[in-house]
């Protein structure tokens, strides 16, 4: 992960400077372009393994840049993170619509960037695994799931998860955007003869929200369906 490829697009020279230090700092190759035709010819010329992609930009806006990479199967694989101002919440939904991968919004600090770059690069590897061995693997935001290896990680930082937290967490991201109870959580992951109440399914979640920094008013991961039970943000 260390020496991967880079490519920064952005037209304010200070934000590439900034980005670029620190990727540089943390061992990234750094490449630049200010410019959406230019980056069109740097991921044709340098094939950068991740881009950090501005969405306004002079001749060839970000938007239109994703959507070509997006539809072009020789690109279409390189992540994608968009760099959007604070108000600019429809290009970022459109940006995600035409095949970004993750996006952060300005002003947005270095330790945030670099910890969305590397759970990219990191998802990128371990979604190439799965087709080379057969394994499985679950990637949302900065959250990758990895059932058969049983690990966990949260941006660059691998969880330690109890197995019943674990065993929630992999129900719930295999079955994104499923309403579980509280009974078919017992019965799911504890097994029919468990004999404890529904509570215990709601203590697991909170200890396992609390692993991922999920905020339970406004979730990212595992949300509360009021009255019925859990399920993971689709």
């Amino acid at each position: 992960m260390a020496h991967s490829k880079i490519l920064v697009v952005d037209d304010e020279t200070y934000i590439v400077e900034l980005v670029k230090f620190n990727l540089e700092k943390e061992g990234f190759q750094v490449i630049v372009a200010y410019d959406g035709l230019k980056a069109l010819d740097m991921v044709k010329s340098e094939r950068p393994d991740l881009i950090i992609l501005d969405i306004m930009l002079p001749n060839m806006d970000g938007l239109e840049v994703c959507q070509v990479l997006k539809q072009d199967t020789n690109y279409s694989f390189i992540p994608i993170i968009i760099l959007t101002a604070r108000g600019e919440e429809i290009d970022t939904v459109l940006g995600l619509e035409l095949g970004a991968d993750d996006y952060i919004k300005k002003p947005f600090s270095p330790r945030e960037l670099l910890a969305r770059v590397k759970a990219r690069l990191r998802a990128i590897r371990i979604l190439q695994a799965e087709k080379a061995i057969g394994t499985k693997a679950y990637v949302c935001k900065d959250l990758i799931v990895v059932p058969d290896q049983h690990e966990v990680f949260l941006g660059e930082v691998k969880l330690e998860l109890t197995r019943k937290e674990f065993e929630l967490l992999r129900l719930m991201v295999s079955h994104q955007g499923k309403v579980f109870t509280r009974e078919i959580l017992l019965e799911k992951v504890w097994g029919y003869e468990f004999t404890g109440d529904t509570r215990t399914v709601d203590v697991h979640i909170r200890h396992l929200r609390q692993k991922l920094n999920d905020d339970s008013n406004f979730p990212a991961y595992i949300e509360t369906v009021r009255g019925v039970g859990y399920k993971f943000v689709e």
